[in-house]
């Protein structure tokens, strides 16, 4: 069973969110030969103030 799970910042609208993991879920299926029931895709988002770039918060950029 494969398991994708990604990393972001917290904000993305659910619709977007819902389209990126049927398109993983599409990846993985047409490149490992597994039905699309047996693959998971985990998003876990961090709040912004939580997650940064070059020592500068997600929140203040």
């Amino acid at each position: 069973m494969p398991e994708i799970v990604v990393y972001l910042a917290e904000g993305r609208p659910q619709e977007a969110k819902k389209a990126l993991m049927k398109d993983i879920t599409d990846a993985v299926v047409k490149n490992f030969g597994v039905n699309p029931e047996m693959v998971v895709v985990q998003l876990v988002e961090s709040p912004k103030n939580s997650k940064s770039r070059g020592g500068i918060p997600f929140s203040e950029r």
